[in-house]
């Protein structure tokens, strides 16, 4: 049994956890659930030796655990998957997974990297990942990174397995993988606590449910018999019931067309998207959604084919002149590597896409009173939780950190917005709240909307039409979602017909 008794542990400001007290027992799934700043990232790294608590102690087996830092838990056999990417670029898919037991592969001065790559292989097997052992982690897309991760946890031979948002950037079948996986570590006898703002998940994996509020431990109770409105109450402190949004006005006119689009990556996309309509991507991880996202808007090339804005031929070259010239924005999935200058303040980083208008017609008269304003009336507008505006964004919670990535296209006022997985890592109540601007820029403001999201509720609920990718191609589309009010069940039946 893994025990929790009385921990505390403070910031600068802030208590991050109050108290705690909880137990794990082997062959238990136990959910670790709240909103972001809860407390949960928090406990998560005590229990693995990255903070040390200010009081209180942690046993394992009835024996006091002292965690100096992360190899003491791995010797413990303790192991964690994080939140946050956290991956060596330039190393191979194997070093990475390997990273922090290549003494075991030391033969004198130097590795056995037969061996290495040979176990390194196993455990990609294991998770689904299935590329070259010694391909560059970097080029890889945020969800096999993520594999990559739950590929390095497995590989300790964990008798306690941390899992932090593990589903984040997975589709439902990569998640259906891992589940799989876990009931087979349950049946072993290893003690996992899952870290999850999706409750869905919750409900149908997990024995035990552990909600923090506020760095507070709210209460602990059996899976059986709990429903999802219990928990969202204990999670935020009251019921919270889904508004309706009513449908969507009729799409306008097409503000953005595709015709034949190729590349490295895809070959012959053809995609329209109408104003004031919310159009849904969906695939498989590697199924070239995203990379189809990065060649509108000009971060990738294109070799042939064309892109219309408003009926005329648009030449994107750069993510500026899809912002300045064409007015498309982009929320990238990878909010760390891509979306945010984490060393940087809010402010800075919510104002960067205005700058120019800031600046004024000379351009040379940047103002930081107006960029100060700018970020204060987003911060405000999606309740971003800080201790100031000019915290760090590095600094902020997971979730706090999506919405900044989000705020700082808003500001833009772009017609078109590529939203690339808006609500990875986001608790319920900042969920609903991203997916009710998403669905007032689109219904009363006109904006156009690309939404990519493996989130098959999240999907459904925002989509009109969904467009299903598969192997870099477009494989079938779904219309009418909004006015017909597909259930989840019909239509993941449907887009499952497009992989038989």
């Amino acid at each position: 049994m893994l025990e929790i008794r009385s921990v505390s542990k403070a910031f600068p400001g802030v208590q991050a956890l109050d108290g705690v007290s909880v137990q794990v027992r082997p062959g238990e799934i136990h959910a670790l659930l709240g909103e972001n700043g809860a407390g949960k990232s928090t406990l998560m790294k005590i229990l693995c030796g990255i903070y040390r608590p200010d009081s209180g102690e942690i046993e394992l087996d009835g024996r006091k655990l002292v965690l100096r830092d992360y190899h003491d838990a791995v010797r413990n056999r303790i192991s964690i998957v994080h939140q946050e990417i956290q991956v060596v670029p330039l190393a191979s898919v194997a070093e990475n997974i390997m990273l922090d037991k290549l003494d075991h592969f030391r033969c004198g001065p130097l590795l056995n990297w037969k061996k290495l790559r040979r176990e390194a292989l196993h455990y990609m097997d294991m998770v689904g990942l299935h590329f070259p052992v010694d391909t560059p982690i970097g080029g890889l897309s945020v969800a096999h990174k993520q594999l990559a991760q739950i590929a390095r946890a497995l590989s300790s031979g964990a008798r306690v397995l941390l899992l932090d948002e593990p589903t984040s950037s997975l589709t439902l079948h990569e998640a259906a993988t891992l589940f799989a996986l876990l009931g087979k570590l349950k049946e072993s006898g290893v003690a996992i606590v899952f870290v999850s703002h999706k409750l869905e998940e919750v409900l149908e994996i997990c024995d035990v449910v552990t909600v923090l509020r506020d760095g507070k431990l709210i209460g602990t109770r059996p899976r059986a018999g709990l429903e999802r409105g219990q928990i969202v109450e204990m999670m935020i402190g009251r019921s919270m019931v889904d508004y309706w949004r009513g449908f969507l006005p009729t799409p306008g006119q097409p503000v953005l067309e595709v015709r034949g689009l190729q590349s490295d990556f895809f070959t012959g996309i053809d995609l329209h998207l109408r104003k004031g309509e919310i159009l849904g991507l969906y695939g498989l991880v590697g199924s070239g959604r995203t990379e189809f996202a990065k060649t509108l808007i000009g971060e990738l090339p294109h070799s042939a084919g064309e892109i219309l804005v408003n009926g005329r031929t648009a030449r994107i070259r750069s993510v500026f002149d899809a912002l300045h010239r064409y007015g498309i924005g982009y929320v990238t999935e990878n909010r760390k590597e891509e979306g945010l200058i984490l060393s940087a303040s809010l402010v800075t980083n919510i104002a960067i896409t205005v700058w120019r208008r800031l600046s004024g017609a000379l351009r040379a008269f940047f103002s930081p009173r107006a960029e100060f304003r700018c970020g204060v009336e987003m911060i405000e507008k999606l309740d971003i939780r800080t201790s100031s505006p000019e915290q760090l964004v590095g600094n902020l919670s997971g979730g706090n950190q999506q919405k900044v990535s989000i705020a700082k296209w808003l500001i833009a006022d772009c017609d078109i917005l590529i939203v690339d997985e808006p609500t990875v890592g986001v608790d319920v109540g900042a969920k609903a709240s991203i997916h009710e601007l998403i669905w007032r820029m689109a219904a009363e403001q006109g904006k156009s909307i690309i939404l990519i999201s493996s989130d098959m509720p999240e999907m459904i609920s925002l989509a009109r039409r969904i467009l299903v990718f598969r192997q870099f191609r477009v494989v079938g589309e779904l219309s009418d979602l909004n006015s017909q009010r597909y259930g989840n069940e019909a239509v993941g039946q449907r887009i499952g017909e497009f992989f038989a």
